[in-house]
């Protein structure tokens, strides 16, 4: 068995600015998704562990050091008291980059659960070093990068919604991710950096698709349509328009718009 992997990534070719992944089935019999890179290719389980490593017999890193803040607190200790070195932090640190290049696949494959999943469990991550890591900067190295994973969190929750046919669902979905970034920009004082935020340009253009997409209520259409009249000085339509909102309001929708 050669090790080269040359004739691998001569039949899938890297394409500059694109994330290109794709699934296949390992030799263990098991689903994995690899994520083609500028120099080669990243493998990785679709459950658990990316790497499918199980450090200390926990699923994660991070699962094993919310058993030990969980063993620490059982001792009558406070979760305060409960903190990370510089070393487990940059640890915890790397097996978080192993999820982000999962999620990052899996939105490409149109795997919302998954993105979900994993964006959620970064998420967990840096509230976890936020609150126990013993060195300032080890707390919030990862608060820069928390805009990205509310987005991309959102996004899928939206995209889940939007492929379901339930746009509502997704709209609201996404406007809570909105609401969080905003909510973490005034909470570091960067009120103008939210101007130019990539996070909320791509949540915002998805809300307006998601929007387009939201059944129209007759009653709003009918009132919009009144209020158009109105300025436009078409006061028999205007009359005609209050009669049919007077109708509908009382129950009897016959006049409903779209309908025969």
């Amino acid at each position: 068995m050669t090790l080269d992997i040359t004739s691998n990534l001569a039949d899938w070719p890297y394409e500059p600015g694109q994330v290109s992944a794709r699934r296949i089935q390992g030799a263990d019999g098991r689903e994995k998704i690899q994520l083609r890179l500028d120099l080669g290719l990243l493998q990785m389980e679709t459950s658990g562990r990316p790497d499918g490593a199980r450090p200390h017999g926990y699923e994660s890193l991070l699962d094993y050091y919310e058993h030990q803040l969980q063993a620490h607190v059982a001792e009558n200790k406070t979760p305060e008291s409960f903190t990370l070195d510089e070393r487990a932090c940059e640890t915890l640190r790397a097996e978080g980059m192993m999820f982000y290049h999962r999620y990052l696949a899996a939105f490409v494959l149109e795997d919302y659960d998954l993105v979900e999943r994993d964006a959620l469990r970064n998420l967990r991550l840096m509230d976890f070093c936020n609150r126990h890591a013993s060195d300032g900067a080890d707390k919030f190295i990862l608060e820069q990068y928390r805009p990205y994973v509310l987005m991309m969190c959102a996004r899928a929750r939206g995209q889940r919604a939007l492929r379901d046919s339930r746009p509502k669902a997704g709209l609201a979905a996404v406007r809570t991710g909105i609401e969080e970034i905003e909510q973490f920009y005034r909470r570091y004082d960067q009120d103008k950096t939210s101007e130019s935020s990539s996070e909320l340009a791509i949540l915002r253009a998805l809300a307006k698709e998601l929007e387009a997409r939201v059944p129209v209520d007759p009653l709003q259409k009918l009132n919009e349509d009144l209020d158009r009249a109105i300025r436009e000085e078409r006061y028999e339509e205007a009359a005609a328009l209050r009669d049919r909102i007077r109708q509908f309001s009382h129950g009897n929708p016959q006049d409903e718009p779209g309908k025969p």
